[in-house]
């Protein structure tokens, strides 16, 4: 019985390394897009939001196990995977993350709403993407990462709906 960390993954450090390397990126990605969200601002308070909005402490409630999932996701996933896949589910998930950063340097950051919508429509064809390719090689990981998926698309129709009652 082997135990938990010391199975090899797909190069030739210990699975238990490539879970830690998953979870730093989600974590950075995590703390650089906190940093760019100010929901306390005049900007954000002053905006028309649908009735249907979360209270603001949900979304820390709500981000925190995703953000786990994804790291969990990601590790298992990449330990699963070999070669030319797992270099470019690596990169799949870097750029997930990148633009899961970006939604809120473009919404909260740069105040724009129709940048931010533009952001969420790229993050939503990211999403399918990566839970398509870890599919392929793990699908326990990719059913884990539905629950951050259907999040964003959630997201997306908030987004969407912000814009449109505030159009200037």
């Amino acid at each position: 019985m082997r135990l938990l960390g010391t199975r090899k993954s797909a190069g030739s450090s210990p699975a238990w390394r490539t879970y830690a390397l998953t979870a730093a990126a989600v974590t950075t990605c995590a703390v650089a897009g906190a940093k760019a969200v100010d929901a306390d601002s005049a900007w954000y308070r002053g905006l028309d939001k649908p009735s249907w909005q979360p209270p603001a402490w949900a979304f820390g409630a709500v981000w925190t196990p995703l953000y786990a999932t994804i790291a969990w996701s990601g590790g298992h996933a990449l330990n699963q995977a070999r070669g030319r896949a797992r270099h470019r589910l690596a990169s799949s998930l870097v750029a997930n993350l990148a633009l899961n950063t970006a939604w809120n340097v473009a919404f909260f950051g740069r105040r724009s709403l129709k940048g931010g919508m533009l952001v969420i429509l790229l993050l939503n064809a990211s999403n399918a993407e990566l839970v398509r390719r870890m599919a392929r090689t793990d699908p326990t990981a990719a059913r884990a990462l539905i629950p951050y998926a259907g999040w964003c698309v959630f997201a997306t129709a908030l987004n969407t709906a912000i814009a449109r009652r505030n159009p200037a």
